[in-house]
């Protein structure tokens, strides 16, 4: 019987981490867009971002092709 205060009190403690990590997540906007990166990954962006690696390498390859 005791292991039930025991468990009782266990879920209580995870239910109360559970509803802080969602309001914490709700105040942060990790819920703002949805979308959004599920539709980035299928494009492919011309202009990388400035002080990327990869813009040295799509460098590189573009001298090798011509």
């Amino acid at each position: 019987m005791s292991i039930l205060f025991l468990l009782i009190s266990l879920s209580l403690i995870l239910l109360g981490l559970a509803v802080w990590a969602f309001f914490w997540a709700v105040r942060n906007d990790q819920f703002e867009d949805l979308e959004g990166p599920a539709y980035r990954i299928l494009f492919d962006d011309d202009d990388p971002p400035p002080g990327s690696k990869q813009s040295g390498q799509s460098n590189r390859h573009e001298k090798d092709t011509l």
